[in-house]
């Protein structure tokens, strides 16, 4: 938790709106942990402590000024004199903690006027953009408490009237008592003890007012063996449940077996036979398919290349006798072409030129077409055409060859497959007893599972049963009831009471044990003399201290100086903070009191820089003087310096940057 910003508007001396920066972050990546605040005595110190705690209890807040007074009289009395009796008062604390592993920020506010009607002041939270709703204001004592209980805040937040007090005190003062006891859990303890005396007395009160009905007993005596039957069938019906699942479990083993060593192959073995004999024939139908294709024309796929030779040399004869006809044709057509000429008026000449072109063309036509090598085959159209249709029904008995070949493979291995099978089959002899066991571990299960029925009935008609009895209970008078349950109570008090007394003295010693240790600790390093104090012990009734040396002997507190008495009550306060386990802010209010320059110096370099992540110094110019305020600044342990300015003619303070120094 950090205090952000503290707002006060026409608060005590503070006129008008004033802020102050409480974050110790000097940037993103840098934090000094001291807020310091300078002010003179009278000069509005306090004031800002009564601030805080008011903004964050309100009518609970322990202020220094309140007194014996009404909280509707403390908040006049905390408006400032010199404004406007219609003007509003307001205090604003923003803070920030962690919840649900994200930062988040609250803001606090609580504002008045003089006089206000209802005595009361108005309180609003508001978060990082928009108001909260109704429900977190109605809430906010039990909400705050979960943050910086009240009881442990004088841990935190603190003056220096209070560490003289528990100084020059034997035994702690209130205030530091009841934060111990907050501290330890004792003040739930002792609050429930009061909780429990006063419950028995008015039980006490009410079993002397009730009459008792002696036929309550009778039914109460059913209910119970009823309920011990339902239990112990319960029980039995909770074992049959583990002996079903035994021997399920073992049925599955049997069943394992079974087919592991062959015997559910064995019981389909004259099934597996037939499966063979089947696929037997099966093959042999794919043979007999297969030597018909090869008693057609199957065996020619032997010769493929000659088949395509013969087809090649076809084809190339029968374009050779195309072209031979075609050039007759041609040589016919020039010749009638010729005589048409010669009865022309084309003179001779130029018929020859005509008759030397047409021969020409005709040659190298042929030419162009003619195969050099002389018919061989001599095949004709019809024969031709039986070769093509021969390659063709060739290739067709080849990818029917193909696939009966596959098919062929396929059921050859099955066949090897099931062979295997029938191999792995268990002998008759064994075969039997693998079916007996298996048989006698099924008839196991069903048993079982018919006894974990019927228990499971009879279970179920106890549930019935009892409940019945427990309505005719209910119905019988719910006030001999309450006289049952008053004599219980009254009788579980006292043993109540017994386990709260020594919970209470059990939890005292550890947490004390642990606080003993860490005052002792924070005592010895505030203190420039080590060897003063070896152990430090508290009363687990009075919660006062006690010394004691190297060689174990009491340490007389009378025997400190004052400065020790005071660095003793810093400890033992910066102590019970540790031992608190809360991540929270230190406010000290005039802290130095009476001590001399050594102890001062321990105090300002060893305990204010490590009190907290955030410390808030409200100091005088006599305590943190310009020599502790320069070791602080060298140390860079602060983050901000105010000033509160006071008017002793106005009386008024204002709050300026800067400190006296």
């Amino acid at each position: 938790m950090i205090f952000l910003e503290l707002v006060l508007q026409n608060f005590g001396p503070y006129s008008g709106r004033q802020v102050i920066n409480l974050n110790p972050k000097i940037d993103e990546e840098n934090s000094h942990p001291i807020i310091l605040l300078g002010g003179m005595n009278g000069g509005g110190k306090t004031t800002l402590m009564d601030a805080i705690r008011l903004a964050l209890y309100g009518a609970r807040a322990q202020c220094s000024t309140r007194g014996n007074l009404s909280y509707s009289d403390f908040l006049n009395q905390c408006v400032n004199n010199k404004i406007d009796p219609v003007a509003d008062t307001r205090i604003e604390l923003l803070f920030e903690h962690i919840e649900n592993d994200k930062p988040i920020k609250y803001r606090v506010v609580r504002s008045w006027t003089k006089n206000p009607k209802d005595g009361k002041d108005t309180l609003g939270i508001l978060g990082d953009s928009d108001t909260w709703p109704d429900a977190l204001v109605n809430i906010w004592d039990e909400y705050i408490e979960n943050l910086l209980p009240l009881g442990i805040s004088n841990l935190f937040l603190f003056d220096g009237e209070q560490v003289k007090e528990l100084a020059e005190q034997e035994t702690p003062p209130p205030v530091v008592v009841d934060a111990i006891r907050g501290l330890l859990g004792l003040e739930l303890a002792d609050r429930l003890a009061v909780d429990l005396d006063i419950l028995v007395n008015r039980k006490l009160k009410e079993v002397g007012n009730s009459k008792d009905l002696a036929n309550i007993e009778e039914i109460e005596t059913k209910l119970t063996q009823q309920q011990e039957d339902y239990q112990t069938t319960g029980e039995k019906l909770e074992t049959l449940k583990n002996q079903v699942e035994e021997l399920e479990q073992k049925q599955q083993e049997a069943f394992d077996k079974f087919i592991y060593e062959g015997g559910k192959i064995a019981a389909e073995r004259n099934q597996l036979e037939l499966q063979q004999d089947t696929k037997t024939a099966e093959i042999e139908q794919v043979r007999q398919s297969m030597c018909e294709l090869a008693a057609d024309v199957l065996p020619l796929a032997l010769i493929p290349n000659l088949l395509s030779q013969a087809q090649a040399q076809g084809e190339k004869e029968f374009r050779h006798q195309q072209v031979q006809i075609s050039k007759d044709l041609l040589i016919e057509r020039d010749q009638r072409l010729l005589t048409w000429l010669n009865q022309g008026e084309i003179s001779p000449i130029e018929v020859e030129k005509i008759q030397s072109f047409l021969i020409q063309d005709v040659d190298s036509l042929y030419a162009k077409t003619i195969q050099t090598e002389a018919p061989w085959l001599l095949a004709d159209d019809e024969t031709l055409s039986q070769l093509d249709n021969l390659i063709y029904h060739l290739q067709n008995s080849k990818l029917s060859a193909k696939e009966k070949l596959a098919i062929l493979k396929n059921k050859e291995e099955e066949i090897h497959t099931l062979e295997r099978q029938v191999q792995t089959a268990a002998a008759p002899e064994d075969y039997t007893k693998l079916r007996q066991a298996l048989e006698s571990a099924q008839n196991q299960v069903v048993e079982a599972k018919a006894n974990y029925e019927t228990i499971r009935r009879r279970l179920a008609e106890l549930e019935t049963i009892v409940a019945k009895s427990k309505r005719e209970l209910s119905d019988y008078t719910v006030e001999n009831i309450k006289h049952k349950n008053s004599e219980h109570i009254i009788t579980s008090a006292v043993k109540v009471q017994n386990t709260l007394k020594i919970f209470r003295e059990k939890l005292t010693l550890r947490k004390l044990n642990k606080l003993e240790e860490e005052v002792k600790n924070c005592f010895l390093y505030l203190l420039h003399k080590s060897d003063l104090v070896h152990r430090i012990t508290i009363d687990t009734k009075t919660f006062s201290l006690l010394l004691y040396d190297l060689n174990g002997k009491p340490v007389p507190k009378h025997r400190l100086s004052a400065g020790e008495k005071q660095l003793l009550a810093i400890a033992f306060l910066w102590g019970l903070a540790k031992v608190s386990g809360h991540r929270l802010p230190v406010a000290i209010d005039t802290p130095l009191g009476r001590l001399d320059s050594s102890h001062r110096s321990n105090l300002v370099e060893r305990y204010f820089p490590s009190a907290s992540h955030q410390v808030i110094l409200l100091s005088t110019d006599t305590e943190i003087g310009k020599k502790e305020v320069e070791t602080l600044r060298e140390n860079e342990a602060i983050a901000r310096e105010y000033l509160l300015k006071y008017d002793s003619f106005t009386r008024q303070t204002t709050i300026q940057p800067g400190y006296f120094w």
